[in-house]
């Protein structure tokens, strides 16, 4: 299966919408909306702000690697 690279992140906060492309070499823990300039930062239990906000899980995720190793963040 190939990685995708692109997601979706909606903010929480205003609903805005933004296709982002992914980082392949660290997560990303820091997001600032466009549109209301909120900082989001991953949920509990989640490594990223792709896979708490985004339509896409971040690459470690989705190839199913361990976001507890040196190979994801």
């Amino acid at each position: 299966m190939k990685t995708i690279l692109k997601s979706e992140i909606t903010c929480p906060k205003c609903g805005h919408k933004k296709e982002e492309e992914m980082p392949t070499n660290a997560c990303q823990f820091f997001y600032e909306c466009e549109n209301c300039k909120e900082v989001l930062r991953p949920n509990e239990g989640d490594c990223c702000v792709f896979c708490s906000y985004g339509t896409v899980a971040c690459p470690p995720i989705q190839e199913n690697k361990s976001c507890n190793d040196a190979s994801c963040c």
